[in-house]
């Protein structure tokens, strides 16, 4: 069975409803064969990102930057799971093999910072895009959720045989 790992930082009512519905998107009776692990970012292991098949990133977007959460998920696990520098220490091109991600961002005011932080770093994972960044602003209400179900609704799609 394929794995979907859900990485999240969900610290509001806000984010968490994006979290609930991208979990129940990827989780849809019609998606078959796919098993949804979520964990929040703090817990979240090496272990895990390589025993997943595809990957669903969820974040705040605070100071211009992914949350600090995300952040540290990232610094965890990035060499052990086939992330890759340059000479000069820059986020490199990881190695083939990619298996495909989603992101959500929420944010007050400005996303563009977070948004590229995630897909800096996802550049140098054996990761690849597999559906347009789900970029919320402000209040969260019925249409960003139904967008954010559709994202985990993709990912999961992607992953089943």
């Amino acid at each position: 069975m394929a794995q979907l790992l859900v990485v999240h930082h969900s610290p509001t009512a806000s984010v968490r409803s994006l979290t609930a519905a991208a979990v129940a998107g990827a989780g849809d009776e019609a998606i078959e064969g796919v098993e949804v692990v979520v964990r929040e970012a703090l817990a979240a292991t090496a272990e895990d990102v390589l025993a997943a098949d595809g990957y669903l990133l969820g974040s705040t977007a605070n100071f211009g930057y992914m949350s600090g959460a995300l952040k540290h998920f990232f610094d965890s696990v990035f060499l052990q799971v086939g992330g890759a520098l340059s000479d000069d220490g820059s986020a490199g091109t990881g190695p083939g093999g990619r298996k495909p991600f989603g992101l959500w961002v929420h944010g007050r005011y400005d996303t563009d910072g977070a948004v590229r932080s995630v897909l800096s770093i996802t550049g140098a994972l054996p990761w690849k895009q597999a559906a347009p960044v789900l970029a919320v602003l402000g209040d969260v209400g019925t249409a960003e959720t139904d967008a954010a179900y559709e994202l985990g609704g993709t990912l999961a799609a992607l992953l089943s045989p």
